[in-house]
């Protein structure tokens, strides 16, 4: 039969077992919360970025027809610094290889002048913030004019 002191020593080992579950418990719980406030905060940031970006399409369309000087461009470029230091990043430059997962085409050619699916033309630049993609690039893709033999035999044989 356990003397008094074994089953005390036994009882406070089951005890500090249990504390100590509970307390991994209790941190696991806190990193989770606070992993999910994160994530509710960068969805947040994000949704309100998408809403922004017909505002940076207008003023990328401004930039090209050269309207943006004076108090008009001071407040687009105070509106992409600031966008920008919410994280939100622009892509989508010319001659960049044609991804299907951050590009959209929207119209294709073939040329003799690439020799990979290439974005030839950025239609309306793409936008991210963080790992999130806001929206694709909207592009126009070149593609090597070398015929397969699939299509060979498709157009010989039609």
């Amino acid at each position: 039969m356990p003397s008094r002191i074994e089953r005390l020593e036994a009882l406070l080992a089951e005890r500090t077992a249990d504390l100590q579950r509970v307390k991994a418990e209790y941190d696991n719980y806190r990193k989770r919360v606070r992993r999910d406030r994160l994530a509710v905060g960068e969805a947040a940031v994000a949704n309100v970025l998408r809403g922004l970006l017909p505002v940076l399409d207008g003023v990328a369309r401004a930039r090209e027809l050269g309207e943006v000087h004076g108090g008009f461009q001071q407040v687009a470029q105070a509106l992409e610094t600031e966008l920008a230091a919410l994280g939100l990043h622009a892509f989508g430059e010319p001659g960049e290889l044609f991804d299907p997962a951050c590009h959209e085409a929207l119209f294709h050619v073939r040329s003799t002048e690439v020799d990979h699916a290439t974005c030839s033309t950025i239609l309306a630049a793409g936008y991210r913030v963080g790992d999130h993609l806001l929206r694709p690039a909207q592009v126009t893709v070149t593609e090597p004019l070398a015929l397969t033999s699939d299509h060979v035999k498709k157009d010989h044989f039609s």
